[in-house]
């Protein structure tokens, strides 16, 4: 009994390791990083992950204040995910937009940096013994007050740009 029990381990063992080598993404061929599209269809597509992701920040600000630590950390991970889509739509930047928008596109990461600001700000309130809620509220507030700003600027410079235009 003890024999097969081990058999029976290793068989399934050996299994588990094969599936899992075969499935690993450095085999996957999709998957390598490669260059971002710098057409137009492209650079639509990215400015719009970005509002929509402006947009899912917002309603998570709207939402979180009264789930304590749990708010925050969906109000952060929205708040990431912004940061990620506006990389993205960098990345579809032609050489031109992103000589011509230099100092637009460094104005857009540092209001991104103050914006992130609020987390720093919201942890330093409640070590210093505010409510967690009190402090989510304030913090969700000045987020949403920021990222409008910001996404108003994010507009402004895709209009100047030309971002996703034929």
């Amino acid at each position: 009994m003890k024999l097969y029990s081990r058999r029976s381990f290793l068989v399934r063992g050996s299994c588990l390791v094969c599936g899992l080598k075969v499935l690993s993404p450095r085999f996957a061929s999709a998957q390598w990083p490669g260059q971002a599209s710098t057409t137009p269809d492209a650079q639509r597509n990215a400015l719009g992950q970005v509002r929509s992701e402006i947009n899912w920040l917002q309603n998570a600000t709207r939402t979180s204040a009264s789930y304590g630590e749990q708010g925050y950390g969906n109000v952060w991970e929205r708040f990431q995910s912004v940061r990620g889509a506006y990389a993205g739509l960098k990345q579809t930047l032609n050489p031109h937009q992103l000589t011509a928008g230099g100092n637009a596109l460094a104005e857009l990461d540092a209001g991104l940096d103050i914006i992130q600001e609020a987390f720093d700000n919201f942890r330093t309130d409640v070590a210093g013994g505010r409510p967690v809620n009190t402090a989510l509220r304030d913090m969700c507030q000045v987020l949403r007050e920021g990222s409008q700003l910001w996404l108003q600027q994010l507009n402004k410079t895709s209009t100047q740009l030309r971002i996703g235009w034929h």
